[in-house]
């Protein structure tokens, strides 16, 4: 038995050295991207979020009936969470919050059945910095366990590569269903793993076509019940646009948000120019396998361009930002790719420090400036303080854009989904509904309120977000005859309205006493002073 000499045993212990502080740098940027997901967990719900907790206040008996859009499985998930830890805003969050942990888990877990070690965890750090994951964290919605689902299934994906079980794909089949049950619109991946599994099974047709029967019968036998929830949404799906048709800009941005291209850019010009000074050794000289590639490319491109394609070729516009979460496992792939062909271990490490950099400056905030981050928490609370004394009504717009197509609730509209912030935000004071847009019902509806509020005399609010700003700008021509209009302020861009009767000019006779005054006599007419 040899024994190892001593330089060898130093040039081992510099080896590890090297390998520990490399993955200590790793460990900070991936504790660092994670962190910034905590940016926001304790902020007041967002309108969105509302709309969760009124499908989940009923109780569990009403969560069937309320699901609207999406298969209610994170609602009984949500209520069951709720029942242990309440309804604050971090509890509501957490549920996401941990199901995004798993994903990321999962994320490396993936990374790592195709790339080496320190490419599986930048990839996996892209993942977690990405904008859309950031606010999919801790968004009251179930985008976050769609993520899981999603990254569950890909991995189920990729050991099928070169397994046989039967087993395995009924679990395949059984995620991919769970796909559509965090949310239809994500049914754009299907067609990439149907793409893939096709690719790794092809060289034993046998087994491809046991497991593929396997996997479609369970996939079916469990989308039964979504049925009637999809029925509804084809059924209804252009009342629920509330977006403009994408731009290319969109399209790219999703792929390299914000600082991705400059810092990969730099780091890869850096590589190029260190390859030049000095010869590439082996190890960089890394060839991409075409399976891999293909995996890569299919589960970024495929669903985000037919979401893209859809929403461009048709009035149905459902590019939005939450949605294109399908995509983003793929496309944080689709970097290590590029990261293994053009970066060496060393430059490698350089981009991680350049992430890390990044994530210090502008992580944070990444995410707080998206679309539809609109809390009603102030603008209820604004009301409620001027409404608490003599409780006026409150003339509300709802900000969901299906209340354009629906009739205004008779009775109660606290209790309709229209108007769900005020299922956790409570108002006191009588709601009058109206609709998101300047229409006939709202017109009509309006002038009801209008003309019984002048009869009786009496003080009202009105609160609308934006797209509604139309209607309070009717509604306050409307009264400017007999109400003086205050604004009581903007919040989150909802604005909050005071209507307060005008005091009359002259007091009404009836409040005069005593007999009316003679006539006053002309000064021509009266008698000299003596």
């Amino acid at each position: 038995m040899k024994t190892a000499t001593l330089p060898a045993i130093r040039a081992a212990n510099i080896r590890s050295s090297g390998n520990w502080t490399r993955f200590a740098g790793y460990g900070m940027a991936l504790a660092a991207s994670i962190s910034i997901w905590f940016a926001l967990f304790r902020a007041p719900l967002f309108l969105d979020e509302t709309g969760t907790f009124w499908q989940i206040s009923a109780g569990f008996s009403h969560i069937w009936s309320r699901q609207y859009l999406c298969f209610p499985a994170y609602n009984y998930i949500l209520l069951a969470f709720t029942k242990v830890f309440g309804t604050s805003e971090a509890a509501l969050r957490a549920p996401s919050l941990l199901a995004m942990f798993g994903a990321a888990w999962l994320m490396y877990r993936i990374a790592r059945e195709l790339f080496d070690r320190d490419v599986a965890i930048l990839s996996t750090i892209i993942f977690c910095i990405h904008p859309i994951v950031g606010f999919a964290s801790i968004n009251v919605r179930p985008y976050a366990l769609g993520a899981l689902v999603i990254t569950g299934a890909l991995y189920t994906l990729l050991r099928l590569r070169q397994n046989d079980s039967s087993w395995l794909a009924a679990l395949f089949g059984l995620l991919a269903a769970c796909i559509l049950y965090t949310h239809y619109l994500f049914v754009g991946i299907l067609p990439a793993l149907l793409l893939c599994f096709f690719a790794f099974k092809k060289h034993d047709r046998k087994v491809l076509w046991r497991q593929f029967c396997i996997a479609i019968a369970v996939f079916v036998v469990a989308c039964l019940p979504m049925i009637p929830g999809v029925l509804y949404m084809f059924h209804t799906g252009q009342s629920h646009v509330y977006v403009s048709a994408p731009t290319i800009s969109e399209l790219i941005w999703t792929f390299a948000p914000q600082y991705f291209p400059f810092i990969v850019g730099a780091v890869i010009l850096l590589a190029g120019i260190i390859a030049a000074i000095k010869p590439r050794r082996p190890e960089s000289q890394a060839q991409i396998e075409n399976w891999k590639l293909l995996f890569c490319a299919s589960i970024a491109l495929i669903p985000l361009l037919i979401l893209y394609g859809v929403s461009v070729a048709t009035p149905i516009h459902m590019f939005e930002i939450r949605h294109r979460l399908v995509a983003v496992p793929g496309i944080a792939l689709c970097w290590g790719l590029l990261i293994t062909r053009y970066l060496t271990r060393s430059t490698r490490l350089m981009l991680c420090l350049a992430l890390l950099a990044a994530i210090v400056y502008s992580g944070i905030c990444s995410f707080r400036d998206r679309d539809n981050v609109v809390t009603w928490k102030y603008s209820i609370g604004v009301a409620q303080k001027n409404t608490s004394a003599d409780s006026a009504p409150v003339v509300v717009c709802s900000p969901f854009p299906e209340s354009d197509y629906a009739p205004m609730p008779l009775h109660d509209a606290k209790e309709s989904r229209l108007f769900s912030q005020f299922s956790y935000y409570t108002l006191s004071a009588p709601l009058i509904p109206l609709p998101r847009s300047l229409n006939g019902q709202a017109i009509r509806l309006g002038s009801q309120f209008l003309a019984e509020a002048t009869r009786k005399h009496q003080r009202f609010l009105a609160i609308a977000f934006t797209p509604s700003y139309k209607t309070l700008d009717w509604l306050s021509k409307q009264a400017s005859d007999n109400y003086n209009v205050r604004t009581l302020g903007i919040y989150d861009e909802i604005k909050v309205l005071e209507f307060d009767p005008k005091v009359p000019a002259t007091l009404p006779a009836a409040h005069s006493s005593g007999p009316p005054p003679p006539p006053a006599v002309k000064a021509a007419n009266r008698p000299a002073t003596p």
